[in-house]
């Protein structure tokens, strides 16, 4: 579990940099337009991750 855990940050790692390294200019625009939106719409964003990697997770083990 522990190798399986750090596999997976170190993934997040490598997708978190590939726009700001290939389209800096397109990574800073998106940023400057998160930090407009309302705490609500934030939170709606994080709630729709979560579910998404919740139900990748879940697909995961069903099907392996």
């Amino acid at each position: 579990m522990p190798d399986n855990l750090w596999a997976a940050l170190a993934l997040v790692l490598i997708i978190e940099g590939i726009l700001p390294f290939l389209a800096p200019g397109l990574w800073r625009t998106t940023f400057l337009r998160l930090t407009q939106l309302s705490d609500g719409q934030l939170r709606f964003i994080g709630l729709v991750s979560i579910g998404a990697g919740l139900a990748a997770l879940f697909a995961d083990q069903l099907f392996s």
